[in-house]
């Protein structure tokens, strides 16, 4: 044999055991360790923590330490938080991969939550947009639990006063996506006909109203039992996918936002205009290569085709939430409530959720 082949065979033979060790690594998973010490000092609250990766049986329910605010936080007593998708992932340490940043073996960071609203009990010395007693909604790590210190600029805005703890608290995450996905990804305009692939669900009932506050034309496609609530919600048209497959519709659309990914993207290509635009949200269930394979295919396939196809992740900042609480100011944005649960009651909430069949938001009342 000769030697550049030896070498490119000892090549791929430790770029192979390389691979072999990462995936060991990050794929790996302790058992949770003995409970934490009950707080001696300092004041306490009720919160849900994850010790370890799993299902929703390693949540806690327990007495942790009331957070304090820094100079630059906003100390938030919490009146609802809403369950996501990115929960349950982080729950699980799933997709693998992620534990890159959220931790191998466990968790860094063993609080769960993000979105929520409450009332502002303290703010920090460098805080000038909040005071003690405003009503407020965002987000921050640690959401399920009776207070969260949160800092100012990045995860918070006023409640709009028309809206109930509940409502906003079911708005940011999915409306981040939404609006996000639908203005910056999708540059979606008046009279554009816009079509939302998994118009119940936390996102695609928010994407549905703000699309139509851009004046688009909108189709929703959604399950039968469902088929009411999303035309109740102002979509123009909808499609029942038990029935029709509206790949196969002969209609096109300027922007399709998809939650789903049942159809493939050729499929999805041909009901686009020529310039039309596609956006992906979330990925396929996986441990490993799947939920990356929507993004990695729009990837290969975007240089050979004339529309856009690319897939969002949502940004937290002020300015698109304030965006938010305007909209359910002026009654455009109303957010849809599936389920409450209380806070000792969100591994319930937890795995609903994960049966995907939702519709709206699931809502979580600490003070239950």
């Amino acid at each position: 044999m000769k030697l550049r082949y030896k070498i490119l065979n000892g090549f791929f033979a430790l770029l192979a055991i390389a691979i072999t060790a990462l995936a060991l690594v990050v794929s790996h998973t302790e058992e949770c360790g003995p409970a934490p010490a009950a707080v001696q000092d300092g004041e306490q609250m009720k919160a849900v923590i994850s010790r370890c990766y799993g299902s929703p049986d390693v949540l806690e329910f327990v007495d942790v330490e009331k957070p304090q605010p820094d100079d630059d936080e906003v100390l938030v007593r919490i009146q609802a938080a809403s369950v996501n998708p990115l929960d349950w992932h982080y729950m699980r340490g799933s997709p693998y991969l992620m534990r890159v940043e959220s931790g191998l073996g466990v968790p860094d960071d063993t609080s769960v939550g993000v979105d929520f609203a409450g009332t502002v009990e303290a703010v920090g010395s460098k805080v000038t947009r909040f005071k003690p007693g405003d009503e407020v909604f965002g987000g921050t790590s640690g959401a399920f639990a009776e207070y969260a210190a949160v800092r100012d600029g990045r995860g918070l805005a006023m409640k709009p006063a028309n809206v109930s703890f509940e409502q906003a608290a079911a708005v940011p995450i999915a409306g981040l996506t939404a609006l996000q996905a639908l203005r910056d990804k999708g540059q979606i305009k008046a009279g554009q006909k816009v079509l939302i692939n998994g118009a119940s669900g936390g996102v695609g009932t928010l994407a549905v109203q703000i699309a139509k506050s851009f004046g688009a034309e909108v189709t929703g496609v959604c399950s039968t039992r469902n088929v009411e609530m999303v035309r109740s919600i102002g979509a123009d048209h909808v499609i029942d996918y038990k029935k029709d497959d509206y790949t196969k519709s002969g209609k096109q659309y300027d922007l399709i936002v998809d939650m789903v990914g049942n159809h493939g993207l050729l499929a999805n290509r041909k009901v686009l205009t020529p310039d039309g635009k596609m956006v992906l949200v979330g990925g396929a269930k996986g441990n490993w290569v799947a939920p990356l394979m929507g993004p990695i295919k729009a990837l290969l396939l975007s240089p050979f085709v004339d529309q856009e196809i690319g897939m969002i992740l949502a940004e937290f900042n002020t300015e698109d939430l304030d965006t938010l609480a305007e909209l359910m100011q002026a009654g455009v944005v109303t957010p849809v409530i599936d389920r409450r649960y209380s806070l000792s009651e969100v591994p319930d909430a937890i795995r609903y959720s994960e049966t995907g069949r939702a519709h709206g938001k699931i809502v979580i009342t600490p003070l239950q």
